[in-house]
């Protein structure tokens, strides 16, 4: 009876009807939700989140993209709660965050609201492209696509209502950890410019702590972690078209997997969240940028140290993740498990009870012109939206040439409208960066840019959240952090046990955030901090100025700007759909082209494969499903073993023939260690679209084979 006790408990004290709570959690302090949701869009014929590539179209997929969802509330008062989302997406978006609010106030009015949840991104580049609102995102997507946005909020929505079905009374603690040789610094010169007095207080040109959170029962059994570390999601190269969930979505595969090791990714009752933090210098390409120039001098070399050039251009300087000889998939796995194993020390290691209420703080800041105070009494102001010329060149600017085969077909529509010549005030503002579009006044077909940004912080006893809608640099972390830890005690809203994090790029994608001082280096991170050199000063004065919400008995909804103005139903989309699939002549769907090998037996390390008469996997996500299984034979029954979602298997779709609609999948599987000795086989899962009717499934299977 006990268990149904506390869970009738949780139910009345997270339910509208009761809004001082209902029954009293005896001895817990909070109530805890944890849950999970697969938000994968179509893994073919779309652009890819991160890099900004127009080439870098998906083929297939490596592993699944999720959000966890935390939910803490505080049990004496329920209505006091959080919702942190942590999203294996490469930014949050105003557009997705929208609607996912929209939709659990909906179904949980009262409970969650604009205020009190976070929509965060893991950075990852892996990801699937074209959720963001914004045309400049955009513009390698060919516009925005309806389909991934709407997984995205889908399983997020999804992973929020399992955490609200899961809510029960428990405790929370804090730990953290150095984890060397998980990130570099990849813009040392800038960092540099910081003061000597102030780089002279920390060991590291980059943050290496990790934090957790951990999530317990009241019994102190563990229900999953928030983990904060700083470390780009580019361990996979921009080079890879297939999605996956890169380093921080490995850190939470193996973790969840370490504790249930029998469920499948994503059916584990144990969450992970590996969230990021002030990410913004950070790679995980920890043997440094070097020149892949073949037949060039400076091939091998690293890159020029001041610009990532070799040979003064830019596009053959790329980072080397450790795993560099073998490939970037191996350094994924590497730093995935550092992070892993730095959370496990953590979570096995002594811990901090973390007490005290929960609170949260939301408003819209209109960043164009916004005029505030420095500490010393001087009016300083922000900037109107503007991108600087540095960078890897990674929008195809070019196509707007006259030739007569355009690469980029969406960018020939909104070259017309490009962006506006700067004012000499913008020039001033912006100096001394040198831009190259001047975002803010561009507001044709629709917003480029965002200018009105959320600011949010999360209180959870005596650790406080910073939800950042950009990507703060190490030393810009390192200053908001350390301002908004010192206005919480110098106002007596928490003790000297205050403890601050960064959480971004999340809710709106606001780029980069530079102190002033790397800023006028204008290395990449400087000239992509679009509202100029004061922007990290803004941030601060900002949150400092809303830590008053966060006191126990604070009341009241702090004044806030407009939100930023809704653009998907003005969006473009140049995606084509699904036109028909169909068999080869004498074929069916799910039939088999290339069998496994059956004549002998495969060993740890080698890769099966097989390949199916498929068909576009856009006519179905699957998702919470897979579109692979490997299935092992056990006393005359197969049952699967992996899914698409394990880092072993690969799904890959090629299309045959456009004009016939034609195409095949090749469903591979690299046997891990200690893999059973047995029979197994591969199977397909797949959705046909005919020229005319409906979708239908099918399924297709290997011979089986043997692993010894």
């Amino acid at each position: 009876m006990s268990n149904f006790f506390w869970y009738l408990t949780a139910f009345l004290a997270s339910s509208s009807v009761l809004p001082n709570g209902g029954l009293q959690a005896a001895s817990a302090q909070y109530l805890l939700g944890l849950g999970i949701g697969d938000i994968t869009g179509p893994v073919v014929e779309t652009n890819m989140m991160g890099y900004a590539s127009l080439a870098q179209t998906d083929t297939g997929l490596h592993m699944r993209e999720r959000s966890r969802a935390f939910i803490v509330a505080d049990a004496a008062a329920p209505s006091n709660r959080i919702v942190f989302i942590n999203a294996d997406i490469a930014m949050g978006d105003s557009g997705v965050r929208r609607s996912i609010v929209s939709q659990l106030s909906s179904q949980f009015p009262g409970i969650y609201t604009d205020a009190n949840i976070a929509f965060v991104g893991t950075h990852q580049h892996s990801g699937v492209g074209g959720y963001l609102e914004n045309l400049l995102p955009q513009i390698t997507s060919l516009g925005y696509v309806k389909q991934t946005a709407d997984a995205i909020i889908a399983g997020t929505v999804l992973a929020v209502q399992r955490a609200h079905a899961s809510l029960a009374p428990g405790k929370l603690s804090l730990g953290n950890t150095t984890i060397l040789n998980a990130n570099i610094n990849r813009s040392p010169t800038a960092y540099l410019a910081n003061p000597a007095a102030e780089r002279a207080r920390y060991q590291f040109d980059q943050d290496k702590d990790m934090t957790v959170l951990r999530f317990d029962d009241t019994n102190g059994n563990a229900r999953g972690l928030l983990s904060f570390f700083a470390v780009h999601g580019t361990s996979l190269y921009e080079n890879n078209t297939l999605i996956s969930a890169d380093n921080k979505g490995m850190a939470a595969f193996l973790y969840e997997s370490f504790v249930e090791p029998n469920s499948a990714p994503g059916n584990a009752t144990f969450v992970a969240g590996f969230t990021q933090s002030n990410v913004g210098d950070t790679s995980p390409n920890t043997l440094g940028a070097f020149c892949e120039s073949p037949g060039q001098p400076f091939d091998g070399q690293p890159c020029e140290a001041d610009h990532s050039t070799c040979g003064g251009t830019v596009q053959n300087c790329h980072g080397r993740g450790p795993g560099f000889l073998i490939s970037d998939f191996e350094s994924n796995r590497i730093i995935g498990e550092a992070q892993f194993q730095g959370a496990q020390t953590i979570m096995n290691g002594a811990l901090s009870a973390v007490h005290g209420t929960v609170k949260s703080v939301h408003v819209y800041m209109t960043m164009a012109n916004h005029s505030f105070a420095l500490p010393n009494g001087t009016t300083v102001s922000t900037c109107p939206a503007a991108m600087g010329t540095d960078g890897p060149g990674a929008f195809d600017f070019v196509q707007g040439d006259n030739s007569s085969t355009p690469q980029n077909p969406f960018w020939e529509i909104v070259k017309g409208v490009v962006t506006p010549l700067p004012s000499a005030a913008q020039i001033a503002c912006q100096d001394p960066k040198p831009i190259l579009l001047n975002t803010g006044f561009a507001h044709t077909p629709y917003e480029w840019a965002p200018n009105s940004v959320d600011i949010q912080m999360l209180r959870v006893g005596n650790f406080v959240m910073l939800i950042m809608p950009g990507e703060l640099t190490t030393m810009a972390g390192r200053r908001i952090r350390e301002a908004v830890r010192a206005e919480l005690i110098s106002s007596a809203v928490l003790g000297a046990d205050a403890y601050v994090v960064v959480a971004g790029p999340a809710n709106v994608y606001a780029h980069y955030v530079t102190t002033r001082e790397e800023y006028g280096i204008q290395r990449y991170e400087g000239a992509s901090t679009i509202f100029g050199p004061f922007t990290l000063e803004a941030y601060i004065d900002k949150y400092s100025s809303l830590v008053p919400f966060l006191a126990d008995n604070a009341s009241g909804t702090p004044a806030s700007d407009p939100p930023p103005p809704e653009q998907t139903s003005k969006a473009i989309s140049l995606q084509t759909a699904v036109v028909f699939d169909a068999a080869p002549i004498g074929k069916k769907f799910g039939a088999v082209l290339t069998d496994v090998n059956t004549a002998a037996a495969y060993h740890a390390g080698d890769t099966v494969s097989a390949q199916f008469v498929g068909a576009n996997p856009r006519n179905n996500l699957r998702l919470e499903g897979t579109f692979l299984t490997v299935d092992q034979s056990v006393s005359g029954q197969w049952n699967s073993v992996r899914t698409d979602s394990h880092p072993s298997t690969i799904y890959n779709w090629t299309r045959v023939s456009t004009v016939l609609g034609t195409s095949s999948a090749t469903i591979s599987w690299t046997i891990e260690s200690g893999t059973p000795a047995g029979t197994y086989r591969l199977s397909y899962f797949g959705d046909s679209k005919p020229l005319i009717g409906s979708i239908s499934s099918f399924t297709g299977t290997s011979s089986s084979f043997t692993v010894a």
